[in-house]
């Protein structure tokens, strides 16, 4: 089966290094978000379904900021894949391996990474043709050293995982060191309570930093 996560998305990704998560609860805040990650060189994000502002903010930043490679986490159900792909989401993501949401993702065509902790979700999500995982939750399932060992027996297949939980600026590098990795998700760069106080400038320069660290350690 062909992988279902668009190979030239997945160079974008893998260029990024750093995937911001965030959680966006006013639609007004979405452009001028997506434009200071952009500013800090951050140009992949990922808007989670946690409030009901997230498709909303997807339109604005698609129609204002068209240099952001925006997706959508947090899918968990075959109903929001469809209303995802109607919002043009570049890409979707969900925190587990729930075959329904990849069948709906598979059909719609939907650049599609399902998380995985385990093996079975990992052969699960080989059987929709995924190559492109998140693995979640990072740091509370063991980190990188878990992550080897889990991959250990696909390494073959050339499976790339997108490490998202208990990430931040001390221990993302853990993980871009290793070849299995293709770039981590960042909710510290724009958290919550940052994106509310409307802190652009700290947001910013929190993802120069990261893009500075992810270009420090590929270039290693």
């Amino acid at each position: 089966m062909e992988p279902i996560f668009n190979e030239e998305l997945a160079a974008k990704v893998r260029e990024a290094g750093v995937i911001a998560v965030l959680v966006v609860d006013n639609v007004r805040d979405a452009v001028p978000l997506a434009q200071s990650l952009l500013d800090g060189g951050v140009e992949v994000m990922e808007l989670t379904l946690r409030t009901p502002a997230a498709l909303e903010a997807l339109r604005a930043i698609r129609e204002e900021v068209p240099g952001m490679t925006a997706g959508i986490g947090t899918i968990l159900t075959p109903e929001q894949v469809r209303e995802v792909v109607d919002a043009g989401a570049a890409f979707g993501v969900a925190p587990g391996t729930n075959p329904r949401v990849l069948e709906a993702a598979v059909g719609a065509g939907l650049s599609f990474a399902p998380g995985v902790a385990t093996p079975s979700d990992i052969e699960r999500a080989l059987e929709f043709g995924c190559r492109m995982l998140k693995f979640f939750p990072a740091e509370p399932s063991g980190g990188i050293p878990y992550l080897k060992s889990m991959a250990a027996p696909y390494l073959h297949l050339n499976l790339e995982f997108m490490p998202l939980g208990g990430l931040n600026a001390g221990n993302m590098p853990d993980y871009l060191q290793s070849s299995l990795v293709a770039a981590v998700g960042g909710s510290w760069l724009a958290r919550r309570p940052v994106i509310q106080d409307r802190d652009w400038h700290r947001i910013t320069e929190q993802a120069r930093e990261a893009t500075a660290k992810v270009r420090s350690l590929r270039k290693a």
